[in-house]
């Protein structure tokens, strides 16, 4: 894949003819990389895009029974709101089309660098494929079987008639007349191994006989195959694509990648008292900020990872900087640092933060993402994720100390179990707040805060008021939520590279 900053795309299209014949269909394995050039500026549109939606794959998956009409439904609208292909004999989805093949690509090479990262693109990617799959029509799941070079054989109905009983009592939720009505493929056992384990199969002679309902579990099993040596082989090729000076600070931030609003400009800068702090910390703080503000009061000093967190999380939630000296002071000077210390050592920092001494950056406060896969916490450290870098058992001890209930708490440890850590977060958030559904993917710590104080001051209504009235409305759409908190800033593609020059200022324990 070449890259050009300034040529204009679609001309270049044109200049190189019809390149429709690449994307015969709107499903594929993502076997050929593409060779086309394309800008800097589309490249990280592309990748952005593609994340926001496997990010909703990821949540849906959560949320929903995967293949029920809510969950197809929100997909659906998903795709068609970033511009993915969603219906596979529409003519006029080349650009769809070519996105969906040259954004797969770029997460690729964001996505191969860590175990934990491959795992989460392999799993998010193999559900989508699942859902598009699934949207076929029979005549176009067998073009699309023979596109992959996964062309089985389908019996002949002599064949069926004659093992109609073996196939019924083997194939779980066929009656002999759905037997007969349903087309069946002769498999080799190889590529149907996850349905024999399962006994879903009828077996004959080394082969399977595979209602066309279940072919989707050989094709997944297939892609992921496919997918998991890719990945791996790219990960051996990353350091020829990071020697790009281009490109390597772009694929280094994907991975960690938050793009929703960045908190950086607070509306209600000032309206936050000191004295509410205590208050809010309970309502509407995020566990990981609940925890930190806890550790603050009880120990009258923070290392510097969690002065860090904590410092541009208050920011964002609309501490002044005269608020933050005199919070942080305060707070200090009840320990073991007088005064004078604090403002040699501590006050430069803080100004620091809020963009009042260095390079005067305005820093924005982290995101999730940002939290859980940086700078993990060490021993007499209290800032990171909870649910991320917490013991289960020590989580479990925190979550009954603020009176989750129990059907709650294991709920949570199921998340954190299945490393669905900001789905943790938003299971504890409708909790604690009484709610059946949030209705929105959880992505910042000052989001939470934000959503939180809205519920609170009767921008949502609670889960009782809405069974007292009797008047219960639906759950809200998640893809709308994403429309008004996945706009990307300029600042977020920065963040990282901003917050170099800050962590020098908090070193000092």
């Amino acid at each position: 894949m070449e890259f050009s900053s300034s040529r204009n795309r679609q001309r270049q299209t044109r200049l190189a003819g019809d390149r429709r014949e690449l994307y015969p269909h709107s499903l594929q394995f993502y076997l050929e990389p593409p060779t086309e050039n394309i800008s800097l500026v589309e490249f990280e549109s592309f990748a952005i895009d593609r994340l926001k939606l496997l990010k909703v794959v990821e949540n849906l998956g959560v949320s929903y029974v995967r293949g029920s009409e809510s969950y197809k439904t929100k997909l659906e609208s998903e795709l068609r709101k970033l511009k993915f292909p969603y219906k596979a004999l529409a003519e006029d989805d080349y650009e769809a089309r070519r996105k969906d093949h040259i954004s797969h690509f770029i997460l690729r090479l964001a996505y191969c660098q860590s175990e934990d990262l491959r795992r989460w693109f392999l799993q998010q990617e193999m559900d989508l494929l699942r859902y598009r799959f699934n949207e076929l029509t029979e005549s176009l799941r067998q073009k699309f079987l023979e596109h992959v070079n996964l062309s089985f054989e389908a019996i002949s109905e002599d064949l069926k008639n004659e093992l109609s009983n073996e196939l019924h009592a083997s194939t779980p939720g066929l009656t002999v007349a759905k037997v007969k009505e349903q087309m069946f493929y002769k498999v080799g056992l190889v590529d149907a191994v996850d349905l024999f384990r399962t006994r879903r199969v009828f077996i004959k002679d080394g082969f399977a006989y595979v209602p066309l309902k279940e072919i989707d579990a050989i094709v997944l099993n297939n892609y992921r195959t496919k997918l998991s040596k890719a990945l791996a082989l790219t990960a051996r090729s990353l350091p020829c694509v990071q020697s790009d000076e281009r490109l390597q600070p772009l694929l280094s931030r994907l991975s960690h990648s938050y793009v929703g609003p960045d908190y950086s400009v607070q509306k209600n800068t000032g309206k936050v008292s000191l004295e509410q702090i205590d208050t809010l910390s309970v309502k509407s703080f995020p566990l990981c900020m609940r925890q930190l503000h806890k550790a603050l009061r009880d120990n009258h000093h923070l290392r510097h990872g969690g002065r860090m967190q904590y410092g541009l999380f208050l920011k964002g939630i609309g501490l002044t900087l005269e608020q933050a000296l005199e919070f942080w002071k305060k707070e200090f000077i009840r320990g073991k640092v007088d005064a004078d210390k604090f403002d040699k050592g501590y006050a430069y920092s803080i100004r620091h933060n809020y963009g009042k001494e260095g390079k005067r950056t305005d820093y924005t406060p982290y995101s999730c993402m940002k939290i859980i896969m940086s700078n993990p916490p060490s021993q007499g450290d209290y800032h990171g994720c909870p649910f991320r870098h917490s013991d289960p058992e020590l989580l479990k001890q925190k979550l009954q100390s603020y009176k989750i209930p129990p059907s709650g708490i294991t709920q949570i440890l199921e998340l954190v179990k299945g490393m669905h850590y900001q789905l943790a977060c938003q299971k504890y958030f409708e909790l604690t707040h009484d709610v059946d559904d949030i209705g929105f993917s959880l992505n910042h710590p000052n989001q939470y805060f934000a959503e939180s104080q809205r519920l609170l001051s009767g921008g949502r209504e609670l889960k009782k008021e809405l069974s007292n009235s009797g008047n219960s409305q639906q759950k809200s759409n998640t893809q709308e939520s994403m429309n008004s908190n996945s706009t990307p800033t300029s600042s977020n593609t920065t963040a990282d590279a901003e917050l170099e020059g800050l962590e020098a200022y908090f070193t000092e324990d």
